[in-house]
């Protein structure tokens, strides 16, 4: 008996990219027969290393791969080649000393069907990712990024207020303040102190977004497409109805506060209030229409880009510093003391205090190298063949850092697993040349653009809530501790998710200066 039409579309269907998929690895097999490619684990026919990696946590597989093959290896997914960078040296080497190579960005199956084209950092290297970062480097640039300063610190100073007054909320407290800056400084919005509308559009669209938009999962939409053409009622279409859910969510991201900027344009000119978006529709008001149809899509690109970074990075990095110091008491009151003793305890901290607190810096830089938040970074493309330390790198291969295994070093950082912030400094306090924040923002001409102001925002967010506020560890109705391993995202991000603390102010004294600052909310 011969199989139904509709059993034959299956099998065309299997048989096409299983075809496309042997095709593709002859021609690879016999181009490196003729080229020394990196070491790695040998790949299964077809399916490459796939079936050996930690699909949730790649990193962790990477990194145990590293201690076998070296700070530079090569894997095969399904019809895929990568390259994994495991050393900060090499990633210099490469990604930075030969940007003109590795700045492209590999074609990511998952970007345009979940919405996320709209993030300039997924487009490749060519002239719409240029004029999209030239947008973006005008308003975040180093000296730019210094004009921020009295505002991360007004709003550290609110989430104090928040984090006290509504402690079991916590993560939507670091939200607000991670999205407030740049929802000021992009669109010319203020935020509002708890529950804001736009904070939790935000929240929605890149929820979603962070669990599909993972290599893996692009590798798997790259080889099957038709799995977003499957009937909702159908066995596999949840992946095309999380596309579905996440385009929805990153246009409404995308649109609604670009269209509160545009609104508010004449109001906020008029008080001397112009945010990035105002200041270049105001800028285009005169071009032709297709040049401001281009220059609008990039300014959208650009702005979305600004608030899913300051959004996810830096809370998640508040996140870490929360666990971190129900975790370490210890480390908690070092910094404590070390702030009481510059700053004294009748005021707050400012940047003007930030040299003459060492200890305070290490904290921060240990925060980033504990569990970083993307341990992976973001995949780098090869332009064109390369050829590095006598090992072969083809065009078109991905090109992973492995931040994690870089932090996991242990020749570099003993007890690398623990959090200790002393690691930074040396025998006199002072603190070392080694700062994670090289490689954590990434390298080369991807490197994070707003790394500035996010590194201000996370001082200021760790500095107030160390003068003001005490975590420890939550209690039950009988007084006794509540024990809880913490579990993380998993993802593009790497973010601890809501675990059991208690947050209170740190004495009397911190409290009347918490009063104060309720008077100035």
């Amino acid at each position: 008996m011969f199989p139904s039409v509709d059993g034959r579309l299956a099998i065309l269907a299997i048989l096409l990219p299983a075809s496309f998929i042997v095709i593709t690895s002859l021609k690879r097999f016999i181009r490196n027969r003729q080229n020394k490619l990196p070491p790695g684990p040998v790949p299964l026919p077809l399916l490459g290393n796939v079936l050996s990696i930690n699909t949730k946590e790649p990193w962790l597989t990477y990194t145990e791969w590293a201690a076998v093959y070296g700070d530079l290896f090569f894997v095969r997914l399904l019809g895929q080649e990568i390259v994994v960078i495991n050393s900060q040296h090499v990633a210099e080497a490469l990604l930075d000393k030969r940007s003109r190579i590795y700045s492209d960005r590999p074609y990511m199956a998952t970007v345009e069907p979940f919405g996320w084209s709209d993030a300039f950092a997924f487009v490749g290297y060519n002239d719409e990712w240029r004029l999209c970062r030239r947008l973006f480097h005008q308003t975040f640039r180093s000296d730019s990024a210094l004009k921020f300063r009295p505002m991360q610190i007004k709003q550290a100073r609110e989430m104090i207020v928040n984090l006290i007054d509504d402690p079991q909320n916590y993560h939507s407290h670091f939200a607000t303040f991670s999205s407030s800056v740049a929802m000021s400084v992009t669109y010319g919005y203020q935020t509002s102190h708890r529950h804001d509308p736009l904070v939790r559009i935000v929240e929605n669209a890149i929820a979603i977004g962070i669990q599909v938009m993972t290599p893996e999962r692009a590798i798997l939409l790259k080889i099957f497409p038709f799995l977003l053409k499957l009937p909702d009622w159908c066995w596999g279409s949840t992946i095309k109805r999380d596309a579905r859910t996440s385009t929805y969510r990153m246009r409404e991201m995308t649109d609604v506060p670009f269209q509160y900027a545009q609104d508010h344009m004449v109001e906020n000119s008029a008080l001397g209030q112009l945010s990035m978006v105002a200041e270049n529709l105001q800028r285009i008001e005169k071009q032709d229409q297709t040049s401001r149809s281009l220059f609008e899509g990039a300014l959208k690109k650009a702005a979305t880009t600004a608030i899913i970074g300051s959004y996810e990075s830096t809370t998640s990095v508040c996140m870490t510093f929360a666990l971190a110091m129900v975790l370490y008491p210890d480390i908690q009151r070092r910094a404590q003391a070390e702030i009481d003793s510059v700053v004294g305890r009748d005021r707050l901290p400012t940047f003007e205090d930030r040299t003459s607190l060492p200890y305070i810096e290490s904290v921060l830089r240990e925060t980033l190298r504990w569990q970083p938040i993307a341990p992976l970074g973001t995949p780098h493309g090869t332009a064109s063949d390369d050829t590095y330390d006598g090992y072969f790198i083809p065009k078109g291969t991905v090109v992973m850092y492995n931040v994690w295994g870089i932090s996991r070093d242990e020749k570099r950082y003993p007890e690398a697993s623990r959090f200790m912030p002393e690691r930074f400094l040396d025998v006199n306090g002072a603190l070392t040349d080694d700062n994670p924040a090289g490689y954590v923002f990434g390298f080369g001409r991807r490197a994070c653009p707003g790394r500035y102001a996010a590194d201000a925002s996370l001082w200021s967010a760790i500095v107030t809530t160390l003068a003001t506020v005490e975590f420890s560890s939550a209690k039950d109705d009988q007084g006794k501790v509540i024990e809880f391993n913490p579990q993380f995202t998993t993802g593009i991000t790497h973010s601890p998710m809501v675990f059991p603390c208690n947050i209170s102010s740190r004495s009397r004294a911190h409290s009347e200066l918490v009063n104060v600052l309720r008077t100035e909310v």
